[in-house]
């Protein structure tokens, strides 16, 4: 498998790492601004490949992407401390039509991943600006705020991160929400498990709702304030996504699409629960939501349309 990522800064490097150590791709182009830290980054990679096996990766341009069966967009003005992702929209915008109008040229048939941020504004961008068919257009979205709301059940439950199936839905950003109505541990609701195991066998800590999803909220922004940057939870969501392409199984995914219909809103670009396979997007499935996560989920599309309609979009 052929991957080309396009950004080689904190994030496009580590994608890289994360896809070659588990040998998803085969052959890596990085594509950067700063030539020289993605031939930097292509060659530390490499020099490490006898560990893991046989790969190339170079640091090249636009016409090295052809064929590509990925390509991974990472470049954009990174967010500072303080700030909103939506805050970058027009930054990045004029910087995602740069690059969806070149790359679609030299990979007309790859599927994209949108991982720069705003990461909905951007990918409902790359819609705009590239011609490439919808199911072929994924956004991280919010892939890894849901890792993040399982890892803090999983850590409020004292269980294994395997155990807990739980999704945040919306923006990727201040108005996502957790839909507490599908969260679960190995298959039981959490009240259930509560009910059935806690108090039956050990006591779990009193937790308030809302400071979990405030956590999940922010928690990006801690990272950026104590270390500069989020790269290793966001590289190896996105080799997942990678890896679930690859294998062709249908996985159910909180990533970014287009939406048309579901849940009675069109022409926004945000997450629920979407089916990845081998073709991209194989389809949205409408969960259940309660009346209040329903609400949430159009305010948090409304958040986003009025974002879009504030940008120059040609």
């Amino acid at each position: 498998m052929k991957a080309t990522i396009i950004g080689a800064g904190a994030v496009g490097s580590t994608i890289a790492f994360s896809l070659a150590t588990h040998g998803t791709a085969s052959e890596i182009v990085l594509i950067d601004i700063n030539e020289e830290k993605a031939k930097g980054e292509a060659m530390d990679i490499l020099q490490g490949s006898p560990f893991f096996g046989s790969m190339s990766i170079i640091a090249g341009g636009y016409p090295d992407a052809v064929d590509s069966d990925f390509v991974i967009i990472t470049s954009g003005i990174p967010r500072k401390p303080g700030q909103s992702r939506l805050e970058l929209a027009q930054t990045n915008v004029n910087i995602m039509k740069d690059i969806a109008t070149q790359i679609s040229k030299y990979a007309p048939n790859a599927i994209y991943i949108i991982v720069s941020n705003p990461v909905d504004v951007m990918t409902y961008a790359f819609h705009k600006f590239s011609g490439i068919p919808e199911n072929r257009i994924i956004g991280s979205g919010t892939i890894l705020d849901s890792a993040r709301y399982c890892a803090k059940l999983a850590e409020i439950y004292e269980t294994s991160q395997g155990n807990v199936n739980a999704y945040i839905f919306g923006e990727h950003g201040d108005s996502s929400f957790a839909v507490w109505s599908l969260a679960n541990i190995a298959g039981v609701s959490l009240e259930q498990y509560q009910e059935r195991y806690g108090e039956k066998i050990k006591s779990f800590p009193a937790y308030d709702r809302a400071e979990v999803e405030d956590f999940v909220k922010k928690s990006g922004g801690i990272i950026i304030g104590r270390k500069g940057a989020t790269n290793y939870a966001i590289a190896v969501s996105v080799a997942y996504i990678v890896r679930t392409i690859v294998t062709g199984m249908n996985t159910a995914m909180t990533v970014s699409t287009m939406l048309h219909g579901q849940y009675g809103l069109d022409g926004v670009c945000l997450s629920t629960l979407a089916i990845v396979g081998k073709n991209g997007v194989e389809g949205l499935v409408e969960a259940p939501l309660t009346e209040d996560e329903l609400a949430r989920l159009n305010k948090s599309a409304e958040n986003l349309k009025s974002v879009i309609h504030s940008l120059n979009l040609d």
